[in-house]
């Protein structure tokens, strides 16, 4: 065999990459591939980076949006979650179909009905905390530029997701009672809208309610214009106060527009990550096709658990144990509101939910002043975060459930401190 003379001007050969640990060309990081566009334009959660931020034990959190730990029914779950795994094994720990099990949808189904709006087990999506419905559906809708109409302020984890989808996200003018009906028409004439996305009962951060004569209202335009309507219910069965208010996914006007989101996480636990939506079929089974490519279905076990636990247990009563509870907090939240807040500031007394809403007077920047509360070992959200359009830099939001009526009001003494030194 001949061999060719290697030439002294050619380089040398790169040399093999050798599996080891030793240090060498392989051993060079990679640099990160460019990021898309849509995650580079979103920023993460401000209330999860006050939480990073406030973990420490000493310190009143009324930043998160968590339900007290020590209200979960932890017995009568563990007892579903036994029988899931001991009755029914081989289903529980395999895969299931993407819609979500049957049993559970007809739980769900039934409750549903039973609160005013007819449903079947075949009108329901199971899906991982209605947080996925929410993802789901702006798959199935959205295109980059599609136009989206919120609440002013709006659920922050919702403008993240319409975010991410590329959507342009026009705020409805509002009140303190909800959106306006009428500034809502006239967008929709003029946005040409995608949808319209709201969280009429006890929302979140405000912890108002949409009046029945406007829901009633919306639900018109919604008929009049074409709207599709995406009405988040996490909070609805949280109710301290006054009648319950139908959904707008119930008024005959919406009914063939409206997407309906319910969860778990606030009545029975958010760790089992269970949510629900109930679309019209043609929308409904873009949403399968969605989730399939997301995470194909939801945990079987959570699944099989829960449906045990609405057929052996009473929700209902858990619930009413609960709200007996968090009306007692918020009790507690607005009796001490005005020794802590500047003198001029106005807050709103919610029927139910999680939250209160105030504001302060125009020269307050909430979330200039957040470090200086925290020093004090309290914390809050500022409310611009929440913000589509332009933000109301003067206004936070506090949660009254997650602690008792005496950490309420030692956190309300630290906050006023922050607040005024």
């Amino acid at each position: 065999m001949t061999v060719a003379a290697e030439s002294p001007s050619a380089p040398a050969p790169a040399p093999a990459f050798v599996p080891g640990p030793g240090p060498g060309p392989a051993s060079v990081p990679a640099s990160v591939p460019p990021l898309a566009a849509r995650v580079r334009s979103i920023g993460g959660s401000p209330v999860r980076d006050i939480l990073a931020v406030t973990g420490r034990p000493e310190v009143i959190n009324f930043a998160g949006g968590l339900p007290a730990p020590e209200l979960f029914d932890r017995e009568g779950v563990a007892a579903a979650f036994r029988y899931a795994l001991e009755e029914a094994p081989a289903q529980a720990l395999q895969y299931a179909t993407t819609e979500g099990e049957p049993s559970l949808r007809e739980g769900l189904a039934a409750r549903t009905t039973a609160r005013g709006l007819p449903t079947t087990a075949d009108d329901l999506l199971v899906t991982t905390g209605s947080q996925q419905a929410l993802s789901l559906l702006a798959t199935a809708l959205l295109d980059p530029g599609d136009t989206v109409l919120v609440e002013a302020p709006c659920y922050l984890a919702a403008l993240q997701v319409f975010g991410l989808a590329g959507a342009r996200i026009v705020a409805v003018p509002g009140d303190e009672d909800g959106l306006d009906p009428e500034a809502l028409a006239d967008l929709v004439v003029r946005e040409r809208p995608k949808l319209l996305y709201t969280v009429p009962t006890f929302q979140n951060p405000t912890g108002r309610t949409l009046p029945a004569e406007r829901r009633a209202a919306v639900a018109a335009v919604a008929a009049r214009h074409g709207l599709w309507i995406v009405e988040d219910d996490p909070y609805g069965e949280l109710r301290y106060d006054g009648e319950r208010v139908p959904w707008i996914a119930a008024h005959p006007d919406a009914r063939d527009r409206t997407v309906l989101l319910g969860s778990f996480s606030k009545v029975m636990a958010p760790g089992i990550r269970l949510g629900w939506l109930r679309a019209p079929a043609e929308l409904r089974r873009a949403c399968v096709v969605a989730k399939q490519a997301a995470d194909l279905h939801t945990p079987t076990v959570n699944q099989l658990a829960a449906a045990r636990y609405l057929t052996a247990f009473d929700l209902d009563a858990h619930v009413a144990r609960v709200a007996a509870v968090y009306r007692e907090r918020r009790d507690a939240m607005l009796a001490g509101l005005a020794g802590a807040l500047p003198a001029g500031s106005v807050w709103a007394r919610p029927e139910g939910g999680m939250f209160l809403w105030a504001r302060l007077p125009e020269s307050y920047d909430t979330t200039d002043l957040l470090p200086r509360v925290v020093a004090q070992d309290v914390a809050y959200v500022p409310g611009a975060p929440f913000y589509a359009g332009e933000p109301d830099r003067s206004t936070l939001r506090l949660c009254f459930v997650t602690q008792t009526p005496d950490e309420i009001g030692e956190g309300l003494r630290r906050l006023g401190r922050g607040l005024t030194g």
